[in-house]
């Protein structure tokens, strides 16, 4: 049964692009060619990727969401690209994606329709997973929606995932399951995890401050449950995308956020350690934004190779302490600023608080990670440390 965690990969948390919760499930190309669901879309999302940096600093996926497929399967029950939009067939595109030097993700669901209504992989698990792997697919999203019961979810994710496996081809997969299975029962992630790669937790992430922070909030309330489970080859997607459902989406370099809310959603997202996969449009962004998403000292503790999630310390007023421990005894804290009112406040906290009091004994370097990059210089450990924060924002730091 562990089948899953066997397949060697996302021993980090994966990174990429996706393009749903900025494209929707636009399929009309004829009034708006740029940004309809299209071969020509993830074309010159590649083109970006290998040719800005994305791939570079570590976001290696280009991930097709819902709505990419013809309205009907084929002759011999296969699933088909829409053939206006994808007149060369995904295969030709996963070639395209390869030769740039990344990988191509695609979408499926469970049950006998996707989310938005296209045909879903039920009774067609085994015939779905070799077609995926014949095209020459790397990431398969496998979405809830429409399943039935609560045991023909739990079935059609076991299957697929073993189906998976069976092509011989290496295919992440990132499941749907425990977000569907939570407004019934309380997930098993000990199972959920000897199946898949990274799964969905919660609501889907819109491009706004209300949506990051009730993620946040959701995390934080549920961490005794999911903080323990994640670890390479299996992690927590803190949400997914707006409209139906989507992977872990960064929604930095869009319209929602301030500059602050974005700072807070990498930070926290590195700190969660969350599959990074932004939803934008990398070929209009603007150069802070792509700062920010390509910051490697952030990425670094993203994919640190301890592979544990963090969590939580101390909620104190409107400030939140959350660290996560990293290789090297080193620790990764973010300091949180709730209010949403007035000026930067300043946070005080012993440094006895972190890593159950060893993160600093007996000394330690700290340094700021985030909004800015510098070294703090060095502390004992019963030193506190005052830091101070913008409304909405987050400052991260290594130690």
């Amino acid at each position: 049964a562990t089948l899953a965690l066997d397949n060697g990969l996302a021993r980090t948390p994966p990174m990429g692009w996706l393009h749903w919760e900025r494209f929707l499930c636009r399929t009309d190309c004829a009034t708006d060619p740029h940004r309809c669901v299209s071969e020509r879309l993830f074309m010159e999302m590649a083109d970006v990727m290998a040719a800005e940096g994305w791939r570079d600093v570590g976001y290696e996926y280009v991930c097709i969401d819902d709505c990419w497929m013809a309205p009907a399967r084929d002759e011999n029950g296969k699933l088909q690209a829409d053939p206006k939009r994808f007149p060369s067939g995904i295969h030709k595109l996963a070639d395209y994606v390869h030769s740039k030097g990344l990988k191509l993700g695609i979408y499926s669901d469970v049950g006998n329709k996707t989310c938005a209504g296209f045909p879903g992989s039920y009774n067609h698990y085994d015939l779905d997973a070799q077609t995926f792997a014949s095209w020459g697919v790397d990431l398969l999203k496998f979405d809830g929606c429409n399943s039935g019961t609560l045991e023909l979810l739990a079935e059609g994710y076991r299957r697929m995932s073993l189906a998976l496996n069976k092509t011989g081809r290496s295919i992440v997969y990132s499941c749907e399951w425990p977000f569907y299975l939570r407004p019934l029962q309380q997930p098993n992630y000990t199972e959920i995890k000897q199946y898949c790669n990274h799964w969905r937790n919660f609501f889907d992430v819109y491009d706004s401050w209300r949506s990051i922070k009730s993620i946040l909030d959701w995390t934080a309330l549920h961490q005794d449950s999911i903080v323990k489970i994640a670890g390479p080859g299996g992690w927590n997607d803190p949400d997914m995308a707006s409209g139906f459902v989507s992977l872990s989406q960064l929604v930095i370099g869009n319209f929602g956020l301030s500059w602050d809310q974005s700072v807070t959603q990498m930070a926290m997202w590195a700190i969660m350690a969350a599959p990074l996969f932004m939803s934008n449009d990398l070929r209009h962004i603007s150069p802070e934004a792509k700062r920010l998403l390509q910051n490697k000292e952030v990425i670094a503790i993203n994919q640190d190779p301890l592979g544990k999630q963090g969590y939580q310390i101390t909620k104190d007023n409107n400030f939140e302490l959350w660290e996560r421990p990293l290789s090297g005894q080193a620790y990764a804290v973010a300091v949180l600023n709730h209010q949403e009112i007035g000026g930067p406040q300043n946070f005080t906290f012993s440094l006895t608080f972190l890593g159950n009091g060893l993160a600093c004994n007996p000394a330690c370097s700290i340094r700021q990670v985030l909004p800015a990059s510098r070294d703090w210089g060095v502390y004992s450990w019963v030193s506190s440390l005052s830091v101070e924060v913008n409304p909405t924002g987050t400052v991260l730091l290594k130690a």
